[in-house]
């Protein structure tokens, strides 16, 4: 174990405070968006800038090809001894910034920007998940500068395919078993309850998404000619997915609930004492309640602990200015479910398909592309690392971490799970207002500050368990 201060450690992250949000602009600027091949080049660009910057901390590091982008793995031994190995799992890919018009700022030209609560960094990938990821890249710097080593055996994984559904991670995980192992994993691409009040989310929804094209006549055809005659794959469509759910928005796919395990009397009583603003998170969004979801439950159990089916996109016909007068002769919506315990992915996919291929008419078909799938995750909360990241936030915080889920999905923790063996602690300082994956993304400075002196305080705690003897 290692009894370096981590006093130090701190101090030197604040005097660096300003250098760090430098660095993180420098790769806030390259345009990394994972699910456009035109930013291909962006997407190498990002991850050989990571990959430097860890060589340049006395991390072996390199960028490891894949059938899509690439990979960078890390490794540093850390201070030898019984010291923990940990895994630390990130992204440095981002959405796509569309509509552009909606920024007020360029969304790959970092600015910070005076607001309520202080100066906030607005670009594309600040908090999703770049500025995250520094976080615990300046922890081991300021480590590295104050004690010349880090205080554990530290392995990096980024990717560069999180925002378009990780294709290449189960895969690579599954090949480079031996260069991934550790004891635990540590993942930042989550929240805080808010920004005095930071937490450790235990618990996340998993996801089916689905691409379906129904196709219909063999060319698009004149609506005065053919209107009222033949079905408009459009309108039926459009038919199908009103009927995803009832009058009551519970999901209407065949044994959809089957398998979901509902929320105990404990952890119930347990969300209800979190005090949640239900109408002050809607206020945010420009709505007067959350009024969607299954009737019977309130906003945080239908946020972190019931299944959804949403709509993401619809195309087809004409959408160009001005009038065309066609019935299409396909239609293509994008849908995706997220899962609770104990759903199956594979299951749910194949009932979505089902009750959408059910209700075509005959002549007409349905294909489908399969666009992401993974479990929910429940991290078990007696870990010994689970306590240490909870001390470390307390160290920094003065006070304890709340213990949270989240309705988002990251299937690199199942994933983790899956092939590596271990769990991972979910620490997060994003915001519920920090606008991911819409326009004006932003990090509150406060929160990647925090989020650096957290890294660094963890990384203390978890030092000092010594690892179980094999």
């Amino acid at each position: 174990m290692t009894d370096l201060p981590v006093a130090q450690v701190l101090e030197r992250v604040d005097a660096n405070l300003d250098a760090s949000v430098e660095r993180l602009f420098d790769i806030l600027r390259i345009p990394s968006v994972s699910t456009d091949p035109a930013f291909t080049e962006h997407v190498n660009r990002a991850a050989h800038w990571m990959s430097d910057e860890l060589t340049g901390l006395g991390f072996t590091a390199s960028v490891r090809p894949t059938t899509g982008h690439p990979m960078v793995v890390a490794q540093h031994p850390g201070p030898g001894g019984d010291a923990p190995h940990i895994l630390y799992y990130g992204h440095y890919d981002v959405q796509p910034a569309d509509p552009l018009e909606l920024w007020n700022s360029g969304p790959f030209e970092p600015v910070l920007v005076d607001a309520e609560r202080g100066k906030r960094i607005v670009a594309r990938g600040a908090v999703d998940d770049k500025g995250q990821v520094m976080t615990w890249i300046e922890a081991f710097r300021a480590w590295r500068d104050v004690h010349g080593t880090l205080p554990c055996r530290i392995t990096v994984l980024l990717e560069g395919e999180e925002e378009c559904g990780s294709p290449s991670l189960d895969p690579f995980m599954a090949a480079n078993v031996d260069d991934l192992k550790a004891d635990v994993c540590v993942v930042c691409d989550t929240g805080m309850w808010d920004v005095d009040q930071p937490a450790i989310t235990y618990s996340l929804r998993g996801m089916v998404y689905q691409e379906v094209t129904i196709h219909g006549p063999s060319r698009d055809l004149h609506s005065g000619m053919y209107g009222g005659v033949v079905v408009n794959p459009l309108n039926l469509l459009a038919h199908i997915l009103g009927e995803l759910h009832d009058g009551k928005g519970r999901v209407q796919i065949p044994h959809f609930y089957d398998d979901v395990i509902p929320v105990g009397a404990n952890e119930k009583t347990q969300w209800e004492s979190l005090g949640y603003d239900e109408k002050a998170a809607m206020a945010d969004i420009g709505l007067p309640s959350a009024g969607g979801g299954e009737a019977g439950f309130n906003a945080l159990e239908r946020q972190w602990a019931r299944p959804t089916c949403d709509v993401n996109g619809i195309l087809g016909g004409y959408v160009d200015a001005g009038a065309k007068t066609v019935i299409a002769r396909e239609a293509m919506a994008k849908i995706s479910c997220r899962l609770v315990p104990d759903q199956d992915p594979d299951a749910v996919a194949t009932n979505l398909q089902k009750f959408i291929t059910d209700r075509l008419p005959e002549g007409y078909t349905a294909s489908f592309v399969g666009l992401g799938g993974s479990p929910a995750i429940r991290v078990p909360t007696d870990s010994p690392y689970l306590g240490a990241a909870m001390q470390g936030l307390s160290d920094v915080f003065g006070k304890e971490a709340y213990l949270i889920g989240t309705g988002g999905s990251i299937p690199a923790v199942g994933s983790i799970r899956k092939y590596l063996g271990i769990d991972s602690i979910l620490l997060g300082f994003g915001l519920e207002d920090d606008r991911v994956h819409s326009p004006n993304e932003k990090f509150e400075l406060v929160c990647f500050h925090n989020g650096i002196r957290s890294n660094a305080a963890v990384l203390a705690r978890m030092a000092g368990i010594a690892k179980a003897k094999s």
